[in-house]
């Protein structure tokens, strides 16, 4: 059941390569989708399925008593309850995420403590209301802002990167500044919010058992990795299948408890394929989230704005369960110069469920805060916003000290400012109405690394019509995967893209990296570029039917050579009604350079999806908690507000054209989360133009602009 789509643009063998790099190609799989038959995992369909829906702890912490089924087993077409008590044994328990039903400790609410699995969804979920559990509850701890919290500094292995760096004489150049910024700002949680809820269906077959999930994910071999260890198996005897992902941003980037409670229940069940959905409601304590931030950021400057000194100190939230640290500082450390700099990060363990990847996490936040701080500089220099950032451009990454592959922010910041009409505005503040609202426009920075994982294969075999069969594990969760990868495989072979069939989506398929950090297509395409290369090197321009060639992403030195980044700007107009405090954001624009296009339309969608994303953040999105009970107040979609239709204006984006040799033989680099990055600071940065009124803390609700 590998994943495939077959190019329809052109003829085998016409030469034409329509639809090949830099082409706006629509998405092979997008007919498929709008008719509804394009299969999502939980639309595998297979004689005898059982369902399963889940029990949550209704505390915050302790730990289970006891379980009570016997009402849940009475209910016909009940086929087994689990509890911690019954439920099959794992191999590793060391990871609180994936320690399911192993024993009675309860870490945050919403934590899985029984299961029903039934003949059919309804009944599995009437039944599981019918589980009796009995907990004895101890104090428990879920707000962040309390006086007299832990906090302690997370570890350099478990984010990649030292949570602390210092540059500089900070105190020496904070001391002699003749300017001064000196401001916290608060970012809540955030929830991704998939279309497709995280899905899982979950089989054992065969001798030895062999485990298949048919999974919504976006990194089947990732999924494999994890499940493969938690239950002791041979990575082999695993098998995920994800043809197709209702969307993630980040949340659907590694396995999560559903995957493994799927596969105990499917245990307990031999030979019965076992579904399970998550409800909305679950989403909010079992898939990850952005956890809350708050930060701390200090600037010294001279009179004309040029950074002496910056200071950027972070404080998340994170869960005693499993630690997660955003690191929204580490963004501060290479994007404008000064001779002085230090960032931190501190987490405070709480009892709450575990973050997880959203959407360019910690670049969102981070973000959030240094633009919204360069803003308030700006204003206290008496320098325009923009020319302030340009004033502080380094000529090398004041991180690293080594060279940029390209960066390119003075120019998305001229080309945007000259298209968004910037030359225009008035640089007083609450200088312009327009019947009952205050208007202004506002402007943020944007950046996002440029990463290219190891580890992704590409295979390539020539088929007896001429074509190409082109495998890879790779996962396209709504980004236009599918359409990318045939394209680039199109012009690394030299054929039409009729001519390309490509299969993603399994591990029965040569492995790949996940589809996070903006890093897929550059990934991927360089693995599949590799083994074009390889291809043609081994089979010649006339290869025999059956003739097969495979090869992985290449390393690259200039890894360690040039700072590799994308940068943006952002552009926000913003007006806020004077009687009610509602903001409304008619227009916004972003200019992002970002390495080579390969699909102009695919990347358009992303950059504003980002963008709209951010607006989100900017104007609605909170989970707010209960500090009583430990759960989240508007955990469904009717309260946890997104932006809607009626919230997006005009939204434009547009990128340079470029190519950046640095970063892989296709010059590519990642679109799919530098839109969000810095659109929110823009939208508060025009929010602030537009009324006079400075607010460090989202979402921008009515109340923050009423006396």
């Amino acid at each position: 059941m590998n994943g495939e789509v077959t190019g329809t643009v052109g003829t085998v063998g016409s030469g034409t390569r329509t639809g090949a790099i830099g082409a706006p190609m629509e998405r092979l799989e997008g007919r498929a989708k709008v008719t509804g038959t394009a299969p999502y995992a939980y639309e595998h369909s297979f004689e005898g399925a059982l369902y399963l829906h889940p029990v949550l702890s209704t505390v915050a912490r302790g730990r289970v008593r006891s379980v009570d089924p016997a009402r849940a087993e009475a209910v016909e077409g009940v086929r087994v309850v689990l509890t911690p008590w019954n439920a099959p044994r794992l191999a590793r328990t060391d990871d609180r995420e994936f320690t399911i039903l192993q024993d009675d400790e309860v870490f945050f609410r919403g934590q899985f403590v029984a299961a029903v699995v039934a003949d059919g969804p309804e009944i599995a979920r009437q039944a599981a209301d019918l589980v009796v559990v009995d907990y004895e509850a101890h104090d428990h701890e879920v707000d962040p802002s309390s006086p007299d919290r832990e906090t302690y500094r997370p570890s350099a292995d478990d984010t990649g990167v030292e949570p602390d760096t210092e540059q500089g004489d900070v105190e020496g150049e904070l001391a002699a500044a003749m300017v001064r910024v000196d401001q916290t700002y608060r970012t809540p949680r955030e929830y991704n919010n998939p279309m497709e809820p995280h899905t899982t269906v979950a089989l054992w077959e065969g001798d030895p058992d062999r485990l298949t999930l048919y999974d919504s994910t976006q990194g089947v071999h990732v999924v494999r990795g994890t499940i493969a260890e938690v239950l002791g198996l041979d990575p082999e005897l695993v098998r995920v299948v994800s043809p197709h992902v209702g969307g993630g941003f980040g949340s659907k980037g590694s396995a999560h408890a559903h995957n493994v409670l799927a596969a105990l229940a499917a245990r307990a069940l031999p030979g019965r394929p076992v579904k399970f959905a998550l409800t909305r409601r679950h989403m909010f304590s079992l898939v990850g989230y952005r956890p809350d931030t708050r930060q701390r950021i200090r600037m010294g400057a001279a009179e004309d704005g040029r950074l002496g000194v910056l200071v950027h100190d972070v404080m998340e939230a994170t869960s005693r369960a499993k630690e997660y640290a955003e690191m929204s500082g580490a963004c501060t450390r290479m994007m404008y110069a000064a001779p002085a700099r230090r960032t931190t990060h501190r987490l405070t363990p709480l009892d709450v469920p575990i973050p997880f990847w959203m959407r360019a996490p910690g670049e969102a936040p981070g973000m959030f805060a240094l633009e919204t701080a360069m803003d308030e500089l700006s204003y206290a220099c008496g320098v325009d916003p923009i020319e302030l950032r340009v004033r502080n451009e380094p000529e090398r990454d004041p991180e690293t000290g080594l060279p940029w592959s390209g960066r390119n922010l003075v120019e998305c910041l001229r080309r945007g400012a000259e298209r968004f009409g910037w030359r225009d505005r008035d640089p007083e503040l609450r200088a312009h109405r327009d019947g009952d609202w205050w208007v202004g426009t506002g402007v943020a920075s944007a950046t996002y690394p440029r990463l290219t994982m190891p580890g992704s294969v590409a295979e390539i075999a020539h088929e007896q019509d001429g074509s190409y069969t082109v495998s890879i594990g790779a996962a396209d969760l709504g980004t236009g995967t599918w359409t990318a990868l045939t394209q680039i495989a199109a012009d690394a072979l030299g054929c039409d893209t009729a001519s390309v069939r490509l299969r993603i989506g399994d591990t029965d398929l040569p492995s790949a990296s996940v589809a996070g950090g903006s890093s897929g297509t550059s990934s991927w395409g360089s693995a599949v570029v590799a083994a074009a290369r390889a291809f043609r090197e081994e089979h010649g321009n006339e290869p025999a039917v059956g003739a097969r060639s495979r090869a992985g992403t290449p390393e690259n030195p200039d890894q360690e050579r040039y700072a590799l980044h994308s940068f943006g700007a952002h552009f926000a107009e913003v007006r806020v009604n004077a009687d009610t405090g509602e903001v409304r954001v008619p227009r916004m624009l972003g200019v992002f350079s970002v390495g080579r296009i390969i699909n102009p339309r695919t990347a358009r969608s992303q950059f504003v999806g980002g963008m709209v994303m951010g607006l989100s953040m900017a104007l609605h999105e909170e989970g707010v908690v209960d500090p009583r009970f430990g759960h989240v107040v508007n955990g469904d979609l009717a309260e946890y507000h997104v932006a809607a239709n009626a919230d997006v204006g005009l939204v434009e984006a547009e990128w340079l054209e470029e190519s950046d040799p640095h970063v892989n033989a296709l010059g590519a680099a990642g679109v799919g989360e530098i839109g969000i990055v810095g659109s929110a600071a823009a939208v508060v940065n025009a929010a602030f133009h537009a009324t006079g009124r400075r607010v460090r803390e989202l979402p921008l609700t009515p109340d923050r602009f009423l006396s």
